[in-house]
């Protein structure tokens, strides 16, 4: 039968496609290959039609080909019997570990059908999650920034894996780039945080991005007419780089900005605050190793 790669979004359970939901909710079995996966997955499916794998914390490729082989020879078999389901954070093609499955299948096990079922991914969540309004005919970056590395060069950059967030920032900065950071962006482990001080960022988190924009790009927006002090009391308010400050529904009915997780006093006391778990999830991260996306 067929094997489906499903997205699961972002983190949080209700942001999986319609799609997605019915694949999972079809699924004999649902494969995932770490705890972060896992629990997303959990919200949709019983606790007894999942399937957990086991992913080697190495860059040994030769470990990590051997933990894919058993992967893989472990799904085949009820592939070809039913329908099952490998789930992946974010999109299954974007910074995900489902590629090196499908190419473990398609070399291995070549009867086994494969269907794809595509995901929000962070690339595009962040923009909501930051407040920032990518315009039409605006060039946007993909880069690594793992260990402290900084890229440049683009106009904006979606940085994944910023690990060392404040050497990060300062070769951004030196660069001529306005910073924002995202932990955890939808995510219900941990502490999510939007801020635009690295320092509050300073032990490591795998689930970590940023927003790099040059500072003093023209943005022509033909709306931008309409922007006065009247119209702004109900559209919110903007902050020196164009951006919109994002709202959060709480529990209890009432709004939250997104800025305001950033600050600690509004931290320690506007919601129940999560351990932050340091680095990846085991197997729910893809820097080399086995795991999933961002």
């Amino acid at each position: 039968m067929t094997l489906h790669g499903v997205g699961l979004g972002p983190g949080d359970p209700g942001l999986i496609t319609v799609r997605g939901k019915r694949a999972l909710e079809r699924a004999d079995v649902v494969y995932s290959p770490g705890r972060l996966s896992r629990s997303v997955a959990l919200e949709h499916v019983p606790e007894d039609r999942i399937g957990d794998l086991d992913f080697p914390m190495t860059t040994d490729e030769s470990e990590l080909r051997d933990a894919w082989r058993e992967a893989a020879a472990a799904i085949a078999p009820n592939a070809r019997d039913g329908d099952v389901a490998f789930v992946t954070l974010g999109d299954p093609n974007v910074y995900s570990t489902f590629g090196h499955l499908r190419r473990t299948l398609e070399a291995f096990h070549p009867d086994v059908g494969i269907e794809l079922v595509p995901g929000v991914s962070a690339v595009t969540a962040f923009t909501t999650a930051l407040g920032v309004e990518i315009d039409a005919g605006a060039g946007l970056a993909l880069r690594e920034a793992a260990r402290g590395a900084s890229p440049t060069g683009p106009e904006r950059m979606v940085l994944f894996k910023v690990t060392d967030a404040p050497a990060t920032h300062e070769g951004l900065v030196e660069a001529g780039y306005d910073v924002t950071y995202g932990r955890r962006l939808y995510m219900e482990q941990g502490e999510t945080l939007v801020t635009d001080d690295p320092h509050e960022l300073d032990d490591r988190d795998y689930y970590t991005l940023a927003y790099a924009e040059k500072r003093g790009l023209e943005k022509e927006r033909a709306t931008a007419a309409f922007e006065t002090d009247d119209a702004s009391v109900d559209a919110g308010s903007s902050d020196s780089k164009g951006r919109t400050e994002p709202k959060t529904i709480e529990p209890d009915g009432g709004e939250r900005s997104e800025a305001s997780r950033s600050s600690p006093e509004l931290r320690s006391t506007g919601g129940t605050r999560i351990e932050r778990t340091e680095g990846c999830e085991h197997g729910d991260c893809d820097h080399s190793h086995g795991g999933e996306n961002a």
